[in-house]
């Protein structure tokens, strides 16, 4: 079965940091662009961080560059998010989300992807 599994999400303070799995099974990330969007409420899913795994090439929004970093494991076939310095705007249901093509620009522009996770939730407050 093709899936992939988000976890780690979870209550912060503002200035905390958390760390965000998304472990692919059924399938590898060899060769994928692998993204974290996020849907706050009220408000359109964006894209946060994307990488492309065969190069490890990366993308940022606006928002969260400095602050968020995407990785991956291979031999575990994860990738990771993690957030420092975590603002209540964080707040929100994050998502990763898998095309296995490698089309980096393709998932985080247009969000086109063969796998989503059914997403983490993320909240930021004091």
């Amino acid at each position: 079965q093709v899936q992939l599994v988000e976890s780690g999400g979870g209550l912060v303070q503002p200035g905390g940091s958390l760390r965000l799995s998304c472990a692919a099974s059924g399938f590898t990330l060899a060769g994928a662009s692998i993204a974290w969007f996020r849907r706050a409420p009220g408000k359109e899913r964006e894209g946060v961080a994307c990488i492309h795994d065969r190069d490890g090439s990366t993308l940022y929004a606006d928002s969260v560059q400095g602050r968020f970093t995407i990785s991956r494991d291979s031999a575990k076939n994860t990738v990771y998010l993690q957030m420092n310095n975590m603002k209540p705007e964080d707040t929100a249901v994050y998502y990763c989300a898998a095309n296995r093509r490698g089309w980096l620009l393709a998932l985080w522009q247009r969000q086109q992807a063969d796998s989503w996770g059914l997403g983490t939730q993320v909240t930021v407050s004091s």
